[in-house]
């Protein structure tokens, strides 16, 4: 099973995959960001990050792909607004891709790698370090949060996985 973790947004969507074998620990494969243009247009960049992730798809040709669960936090209501546009544009490439699709909880994330759901982008980056024997800390935290998004996809081993619609 080859998952693909991804935070997405608007200016950085962060993405890992990790190959994840019955027998052994699962291997990072590749992971990264997606710097989208900040002057740029809302469509803009929605295209360019539909763009790079069909990319990065058909470089890594994930089975399976996991995405953070949109929440909004009652004093910052349109950052869920705009956080579901390049939510919606992620599940668009994932359909399209034929990869079985699963979401996550930020707290079910961080719980399942720190042990504390409410643990910090710190904590979060030590933790995948800590996890796959990495020399340094992934940054920026968009990486190690993608990271951990295929991770905790890989222990909760996708038996809800299903194909997105």
């Amino acid at each position: 099973m080859r998952v693909l973790g991804i935070d997405p947004g608007l200016q950085i969507t962060g993405f890992a995959c990790v190959d994840a074998q019955a027998s052994r620990e699962p291997t990072l494969i590749e992971a990264g960001v997606i710097r989208l243009k900040s002057g740029a247009s809302v469509s803009s960049r929605l295209r360019e990050l539909e763009h790079d992730l069909v990319g990065i798809f058909d470089r890594l040709s994930p089975t399976h792909a996991c995405v953070e669960r949109l929440f909004a936090h009652y004093k910052h209501p349109t950052t869920a607004i705009t956080m579901g546009h390049a939510r919606g544009v992620t599940l668009l490439v994932i359909e399209r891709s034929g990869a079985t699709f699963s979401e996550l909880a930020p707290t079910e994330v961080k719980k399942s790698l720190t042990g504390n759901g409410h643990a910090s982008k710190r904590q979060m980056q030590e933790s995948v370090q800590a996890q796959l024997g990495l020399a340094e800390a992934p940054s920026p935290p968009d990486v190690a949060d993608a990271i951990a998004i295929a991770l905790c996809a890989v222990r909760r081993a996708a038996p809800a996985a299903a194909p997105l619609h």
